[in-house]
């Protein structure tokens, strides 16, 4: 089983790939028109574990579409610059892959909120599409104020407020939920800041006390915080940590203390396998939340197993890591800039050729991930379907939920979406609001 080689490996490495950083692979000969995408990996540090899988999926993905001939004959080129997921290096990175023999990036992807919020304004004057795909800046779900940016895999408000709905739903509805407290541990920056505008206002509504205890980065410190946790005596835990270290560390924390793994809910980004193999027993019984589910039976990551790691061009140094959760996640993002790059192309008369960005923000509004769409591709059922607009740039805003057993995940919930959707919807509309009303912005006019 896919899960059980990977528990071998993931625990003695988390090695580099062939492809070296800010190598730029080779276009299909004779190709005529390319589209460049930029690649800010993440593949060493703390947070190796999410950078390895993620953009490896992306890069496996570019491989895949320039073996099938490209996007309507239009070759895909890339160059890739490390940035450690440090905010600093993050813009650093932005400046040095902004353009490419020529030709300018028409979308970036950070992989983490603090190196969004270092590069998000700038999206307007470079005209860049700013791809969070299941990070970032909430409020920028609001695409009057926020044109340029984008969150197709769903954003931490819906998020938080879909764990909550799970919460309630295991304690039997939301009147179960008064007076009940929650702690919500997380890693001291803006991701693990971010859904608290959300968190608090539920929590409000609903008669919940949420207690915030913050982690410094990376996160592998945590005695005191669980020493909090052990006597407040929660009945949740919700768990916003980064990088497999942190997460591990909350698991065997919790153990020690005595506090149930079925009582801990942990965020996207600690719902991956790399965070839940290091702490054995430990992790048995937490709950994660997915916006791409893990697994190899999807047709198209068969598809890349067979021709991509077939022909010796995988970007992954263990292919065991095919299908899971984060290089799904890679993947999913991955297969949203090529639908917006083929949206751009019909919608502009460009069908066979590279386009701008401009083109391409026009092609990523204009995504429709429908069912069917999904199962067109090979990936129904590993993402939820959605649509953006002129308006709407969250996305799909449904989270699974699963469980791990010891060996693999087992979802347990359905995509589930927040119990009010236009109350998240209007918490987002004031913060964008204010936002546009600070920075004397004026908002675009959407039919």
């Amino acid at each position: 089983m896919m899960q059980g080689l990977m528990k071998k490996t993931l625990a003695t490495t988390f090695a580099m790939t062939a492809i070296a950083a800010g190598v730029v692979l080779p276009n299909a000969a004779g190709a005529q028109e390319t589209q460049y995408f930029p690649v800010a990996s993440s593949r060493v540090g703390p947070f190796s574990a999410m950078g390895t899988g993620y953009y490896g999926a992306q890069i496996d993905y570019m491989n895949y579409i320039n073996m099938n001939g490209g996007v309507n004959g239009v070759m895909l080129t890339w160059q890739e610059c490390e940035t450690e997921y440090n905010a600093v290096k993050t813009v650093e990175c932005y400046q040095r892959l902004f353009e490419y023999e020529g030709q300018r990036m028409v979308v970036f992807d950070t992989l983490g909120t603090p190196g969004a919020y270092a590069v998000i304004n700038r999206m307007v004057d470079d005209e860049v599409v700013l791809a969070q795909y299941g990070y970032g800046r909430t409020d920028a779900a609001d695409g009057t104020v926020w044109p340029w940016v984008f969150n197709a895999a769903g954003h931490y408000w819906a998020q938080i407020a879909a764990t909550m709905r799970f919460m309630a739903e295991q304690e039997g509805g939301v009147e179960n939920m008064r007076g009940q407290t929650i702690v919500h541990m997380h890693i001291d920056s803006a991701f693990g800041r971010e859904p608290l505008p959300a968190m608090r206002a539920i929590a409000e509504q609903w008669g919940v006390e949420v207690i915030e205890i913050a982690v410094p980065p990376p996160g592998l410190e945590q005695q005191s915080q669980w020493l909090q946790v052990r006597r407040i005596q929660p009945d949740w835990v919700t768990f916003w940590g980064a990088g497999s270290g942190m997460n591990s560390t909350g698991m065997t924390s919790a153990a020690r203390i005595g506090f149930p793994r079925d009582r801990m809910v942990y965020v996207t980004f600690g719902a991956a396998e790399e965070d839940m193999f290091p702490a054995g027993d430990s992790a048995v019984g937490t709950y994660a939340m997915a916006n791409a589910l893990p697994g190899d039976e999807y047709p198209l990551v068969q598809e890349i197993r067979e021709q991509v790691y077939g022909a010796g061009s995988g970007n992954l140094a263990d292919e065991n890591r095919i299908g899971t959760v984060y290089w799904n996640r890679g993947l999913g993002a991955a297969v949203m800039w090529v639908e917006a790059l083929r949206n751009a192309q019909e919608m502009h008369d460009r069908v066979g050729q590279a386009v701008t960005g401009a083109q391409f923000r026009d092609g990523y509004e204009a995504l429709n991930m429908t069912e069917e769409r999904l199962e067109e591709l090979g990936i129904s059922g590993m993402l939820a379907p959605f649509s953006m607009s002129c308006d709407e740039h969250g996305g799909a805003g449904r989270f699974a939920v699963m469980q791990w057993d010891g060996d693999q995940f087992v979802q347990v919930a359905d995509w589930l979406e927040p119990l009010d959707p236009p109350f998240i919807r209007q918490l987002i509309e004031e913060s964008a609001a204010n936002f546009a009303a600070d920075n004397g912005i004026t908002p675009r006019e959407c039919s």
